[in-house]
């Protein structure tokens, strides 16, 4: 397996690590070569991991294209986390303190390098904090609290290359050598059990693109009751509540800078079953990568190309007009255009650049309606059809002034669907995961193409649930008594 390891000035790389090659961020994400190989282990020290930063779109896109990545991008958000840090502060709070009580100062800065620290006494302690913080070269703070006498992780974060102190450089490429020779990837979970059966159902009666409306929630709570479950609806104020729960059910509309993430990275620390779990939330909220895997997995999708600074020109001038230009991150419509020459291209390109390091172009394909096909635990759970609101192109127009500004919609049996809808929405989904799927097809003559894999799809009474009726929240409910169950036995 070949290793690479990215680095922003890879000249400056004065390490002799035979076997590695080392390039930079953008020829890892432009170079074709990279796209084709999935034999490939990558180890990312960008100077940057910041959220749809170069250094964000290796880790995310090496996912994308079935690389092995250090660090993944759940580590990344991992360490943005205080609840994730709290949650393994308690799991090495015996070695936490065994290795810090002969320090004299209040703080400790302890710089972890594949694994290892300067200080052999700080071995054990580094090799845990790297097993739980899947990156290269870490650095985790600790501040001495006087009150409960005793150290705790103030922080943790990533150490640019470029930080690396010269005199540590001969032990940081001992290091690595040592690990590239005898080490493997490897995850650690935490996991925590419990007994009652209690199910969390986050929502925000604020959020006006919410994924179910107030009837389904309580469809979705009856179901759950019936079912024998303890439910509580919470609200993002009900962080510190998550772990007397046994399973959390996300009813608001999910974002990766967002607490719905926070509340998923948590639940899934203190052990409970989650939907959406939090690598759906990465994969599926991100259209730069949802590209990458169906393109690396031959699945039908418009033909997607994916601009950043240095190729926005070549790709004003070739493409077809009109084409559809979208921000990574945006849901319901919102970050999607429609340009009709290389003018708007440009003039639109240039302003999403201020938020997102690459953005996509796609084919335009006009149709009266998208298919939307449910899924969860690998199975169909409803189909329907989501027309364009009125006069428009879009299913929702964000700049009409009408009081309805969304098309019609309607749901169909699952048996009376065309088969290769269900296929091709099976063949994408299952590249995510096995959790909550809502995914959007267009059809042309027999042909179905992926438009986007949702990690958190509308629910709304007498919309997705014109055919089960309340069938459909029993099964959606059945999943998480299933899976807990199977958890506690």
């Amino acid at each position: 397996m070949a290793s690479l390891i990215i680095i922003n000035q890879p000249k400056k790389w004065n390490f002799s690590i035979p076997g590695i090659e080392t390039i930079s961020p953008r020829e890892y994400l432009s170079n074709k070569k990279f796209f084709d190989d999935k034999d490939i282990k990558i180890y990312n020290l960008s100077k940057s991991y910041k959220y749809q930063s170069e250094g964000y779109y290796v880790s995310l896109l090496a996912m994308a294209r079935g690389h092995k990545v250090m660090p993944g991008i759940s580590t990344i958000q991992d360490m943005k986390s205080q609840a994730v840090i709290r949650v393994i502060e308690h799991d090495l709070d015996e070695l936490i303190q065994k290795s810090l009580k002969k320090e004299s100062a209040k703080k400790y800065t302890l710089s972890i390098y594949f694994g290892k620290n300067l200080a052999k006494k700080n071995d054990k302690l580094s090799n845990q904090l790297f097993n739980m913080f899947r990156a290269p070269l870490l650095r985790a703070f600790f501040i001495y609290d006087s009150r409960d006498k005793k150290w705790h992780i103030q922080n943790i974060t990533t150490i640019p290359a470029s930080e690396i102190p010269e005199d540590h450089k001969p032990y940081v490429e001992e290091f690595a050598k040592i690990y590239f020779t005898s080490r493997n990837f490897s995850s650690n979970e935490t996991k925590i059990s419990k007994k009652a059966f209690t199910l969390a159902i986050l929502t925000n009666p604020k959020d006006i693109h919410c994924p179910s409306d107030e009837k389904a929630i309580q469809k979705f709570v009856h179901a759950a009751d019936k079912k024998g479950f303890d439910v509580h609806l919470i609200t993002k104020d009900d962080y510190a509540k998550i772990p007397q729960y046994d399973g959390l059910f996300i009813r608001e509309t999910t974002s990766v800078n967002h607490h719905t993430y926070r509340f998923s990275q948590r639940a899934k620390a203190e052990g409970l079953i989650v939907i959406d779990d939090p690598e759906s939330i990465i994969k599926c909220t991100n259209k730069v990568y949802l590209a990458e895997l169906l393109n690396s997995h031959s699945i039908p999708s418009p033909k997607t190309i994916v601009i950043h600074k240095d190729n926005l020109d070549e790709v004003a001038l070739s493409i077809t007009y009109p084409t559809i230009l979208k921000q990574p991150d945006g849901a319901f419509s919102l970050g999607v255009i429609k340009v009709s020459d290389p003018i708007e291209f440009l003039l639109k390109a240039k302003e999403m650049f201020e938020f997102s390091d690459l953005i996509l172009a796609q084919e335009f394909t006009p149709t009266e309606f998208d298919w939307r096909v449910g899924i969860i635990d690998r199975k169909p759970l409803y189909v329907s059809k989501y027309y364009m609101a009125k006069n428009h192109w879009q299913i929702y127009d964000h700049n009409s002034k009408a009081q309805i500004n969304y098309g019609d919609s309607e749901s169909i049996r699952i048996e009376d669907a065309p088969a290769g809808l269900i296929k091709t929405a099976l063949k994408g989904c299952n590249l995510i995961g096995d959790g909550f799927y809502g995914v959007d097809l267009k059809q042309v003559g027999k042909e179905f193409y992926i438009i986007e894999i949702n990690d958190n799809p509308s629910i709304d009474s007498e919309t997705e649930d014109m055919v089960l009726k309340d069938e459909l929240y029993d099964r959606i409910i059945e999943v998480f008594w299933n899976r807990i169950k199977e958890k506690k036995q």
